[in-house]
């Protein structure tokens, strides 16, 4: 199985000025980051319903380690 990475920019209700990424690894049959751009919403509900106390801002999808240690 391949992997792909969904990152996520989140940044919290009461600070919106306080934002963080968070990185979420999708099983890909292709290993394809445009689709993961065309699957990510059901995630990104999902990790949004898990986490109330944040909101999501912006997200992106790349393979996994071809953002170095940005985040």
């Amino acid at each position: 199985m391949i992997f792909v990475e969904l990152i996520l920019t989140v940044c919290t209700l009461a600070q919106p000025a306080a934002c963080d990424e968070r990185k979420l690894v999708l099983e890909s049959t292709t290993g394809s980051t445009s689709n993961c751009m065309m699957q990510a919403m059901p995630y990104i509900a999902q990790w949004c319903g898990e986490h109330p106390q944040l909101t999501v801002t912006r997200w992106r999808c790349a393979r996994p380690g071809a953002e170095g240690d940005k985040i």
